[in-house]
């Protein structure tokens, strides 16, 4: 996601209930430790967020799976972060256990959440750092970062820097994560069936 500094000229810091009364129902915005983030994906960002969003969603209408793929959604990460992720399924049976779900589209733990995916932007370490660890701390059972452009630190995608899909799975507190680069085919514990390739994921942000 793209941050603006919108964020340094807010001279009060927010919490999530006044972020959600203010901005919940503006999908360009998220809240990370008081400050308001202005989010302003590019064309291609969207793009990559669309055909993964619909690979998904092939697989669950086949094996017929009580998951949705909401437009978008908030998560409460504490009372000053919420986070609004790029593609969040949901297990639509459970999520009578949210309690603000039938009047805002706001999540307040994982008990719904099966996969999470971020696409990288020029931001990136939101994604490779600060979401890893808030994500695998509420128990969210797999986290992709989809990075189309390479743009995420060496630490994170090697050398040389390149294109990269990196899927974790959840142990303990912790991503077991797994990097997948052009000709790999991903790998997901959510949806074992999946036959998708990188270099597919890439070249959905190509203009």
């Amino acid at each position: 996601m793209v941050q603006t500094n919108l964020a340094r000229l807010n001279l009060a810091r927010l919490n999530v209930d006044d972020f959600i009364a203010q901005y919940g129902d503006r999908d360009s915005y998220e809240l990370i430790d008081g400050e308001l983030i202005d989010l302003e994906p590019t064309g291609l960002h969207e793009q990559v967020i669309g055909f993964i969003a619909r690979k998904l969603n092939v697989e669950i209408d086949q094996l017929n799976l009580p998951y949705i793929i909401p437009h978008r959604c908030l998560i409460r990460i504490s009372d000053n972060t919420a986070f609004r992720p790029d593609i969040i399924v949901l297990e639509q049976t459970q999520l009578v256990h949210e309690p603000l779900w039938q009047y805002q589209a706001v999540l307040t733990s994982s008990v719904a959440i099966k996969l999470i995916a971020e696409v990288v932007s020029p931001n990136w370490q939101n994604d490779y750092a600060r979401k890893t660890e808030d994500y695998a701390l509420l128990g969210v059972p797999e986290y992709w970062i989809a990075d189309y452009l390479g743009l995420g630190g060496r630490d994170y995608i090697g050398t040389p820097k390149q294109p990269t899909i990196t899927i974790g799975q959840l142990e303990g507190d912790r991503y077991q994560k797994r990097l997948f680069y052009q000709d790999d085919d991903l790998s997901s514990a959510i949806f074992p069936n999946l036959r998708l390739r990188a270099s597919a994921i890439f070249a959905a942000g190509k203009g």
